[in-house]
C-alpha cells in the first residue's frame, strides 16, 4: 500500500542518506491482536508464538504455511507472554495475571488448557491491580518476567517487580520499584543483560553472570526522554541482533530504533503505519526476519494490532532460549 512505501522511504532517507536500505515491511495474514506482545521464535517448529494480552489468547504464525493460528487459553483472563518449555513438546509457560502457568497447546486448536500454576507473585490485596507483562528465558533457560500496574495509573506507583524462575522451582526478585516491566535481551559474548522499565523512558545495560543468572552494575545506554513530557516515547519490547545491536519498540512512537548500546547511537529508525509498537523477535529459517507485534488498544483502527515481518534488514538474530523446568 501507499502508506508502507511512504513509511519505508521516509525511514531510509532519515536513517541513512548515503546507503539506501531496501528492507520491506509486510503484514502477516489474519494476525490481528488487540494488544499483541511477547513474540518468541521457535526454531524447532519454525513458528512465531505471541500473545493477545487482554483477550487471553496465544497465537502461532506458521512460517511454512504462512498462516496464523489463534487459541483461547481456558480459565485465565490475561496472557502476557508465551515461552516454549525445553524438551516438552506443545508445552509453554504463559504469564496469566499475577501467575505464571504451564499450558498445553498443539499449535492449531482454538482452545488450550492450563496444566498447572508454576508460581504466583504479589498476592496481597494491594497488588490486585498488577499483572505480568513481558517475559523471556535467558540463554541458560531461566525465566525472567516482570509485573506492572494495569488498573489505574501505570505511572503513579512503582509496584512492579522483575522475577527470575530457575529450573527446580526457585523464584527470586531481581528488581523492585518497577513501573512497567518490559523488554529483555542478553548478549552472551559481552556478558550483558538489557532491561526496559517503560516508566523510566530508557534502556539499561547490566553486567550479567551467566553461570549464576545475576545482573549488576546498571547503566543507561539509550534514553528516550524529550524536553516536553507529552512527546516522550515509551520504550516497550526489546530484541538484539547477532552483532549486539538493540531493537527498541516504542509504544506511542510508530518506530523501532536500532541502537548501538556501546555508544547509544541510533543506527536505523524503522517506521510503521500504526502508533503503538510493542515488541519484536528475529525469526525465519535464517533468523534474518524481524517479526513485530503492535497494539490496537488505544488506537483502534487498522492497521493497528497487525503483526508484521520485516525482510532485508541486513542483520540477523540468535536462537531464542526455551524455559527449563
Amino acid at each position: 500500500s501507499d502508506i508502507f512505501r511512504c513509511c519505508i522511504k521516509l525511514c531510509e532517507s532519515k536513517a541513512n542518506p548515503i546507503k539506501k536500505m531496501s528492507y520491506k515491511i509486510e503484514p502477516l495474514p489474519n494476525s490481528y491482536t488487540h494488544l499483541g506482545e511477547g513474540p518468541h521464535w521457535d526454531v524447532e517448529t519454525q513458528s512465531l508464538y505471541y500473545v493477545d494480552i487482554e483477550a487471553a489468547k496465544i497465537l502461532r504464525y506458521d512460517y511454512q504455511e504462512n498462516k496464523v493460528y489463534h487459541s483461547q487459553v481456558e480459565g485465565i483472563e490475561l496472557a502476557a507472554f508465551i515461552v516454549p518449555v525445553e524438551g516438552q513438546k506443545n508445552k509453554f509457560v504463559v504469564g496469566a495475571g499475577r501467575s505464571v502457568v504451564v499450558v498445553t497447546w498443539d499449535g492449531v486448536s482454538e482452545t488450550s488448557k492450563v496444566d498447572r500454576v508454576l508460581f504466583d507473585v504479589q498476592q496481597d490485596e494491594q497488588f490486585k491491580v498488577n499483572r505480568f507483562n513481558d517475559g523471556k528465558a535467558d540463554p541458560r533457560g531461566r525465566l525472567f518476567a516482570g509485573t506492572m500496574r494495569y488498573i489505574g495509573d501505570e505511572f503513579k506507583d512503582r509496584w512492579g517487580e522483575l522475577y527470575k524462575y530457575e529450573k527446580g522451582g526457585k523464584v527470586s526478585v531481581v528488581k523492585s520499584d518497577v513501573g512497567i516491566s518490559n523488554g529483555l535481551a542478553w548478549n552472551e559474548k559481552l556478558k550483558k543483560f538489557y532491561y526496559i522499565d517503560t516508566t523510566d523512558y530508557e534502556v539499561k545495560e547490566y553486567d550479567y553472570d551467566f553461570e549464576n543468572g545475576v545482573a549488576s552494575n546498571p547503566k543507561v545506554v539509550f534514553d528516550l526522554r524529550k524536553p516536553n513530557p507529552k512527546d516522550n516515547l515509551l520504550p516497550d519490547g526489546l530484541t538484539i541482533d547477532s552483532d549486539g545491536n538493540l531493537y527498541v519498540a516504542t509504544f506511542n512512537g510508530h518506530t523501532i530504533y536500532k541502537v548501538n548500546p556501546s555508544n547509544g547511537k541510533v543506527l536505523l529508525e524503522i517506521k510503521f503505519p500504526c502508533k503503538h509498537i510493542t515488541s519484536s523477535a528475529w525469526g525465519g529459517p535464517n533468523l534474518d526476519i524481524l517479526f513485530v507485534t503492535t497494539s490496537a488498544k488505544f488506537e483502534g483502527d487498522a492497521p493497528a494490532g497487525t503483526t508484521y515481518k520485516i525482510t532485508g534488514l541486513g542483520a540477523k538474530g540468535l536462537p531464542m532460549a526455551k524455559v527449563q523446568l
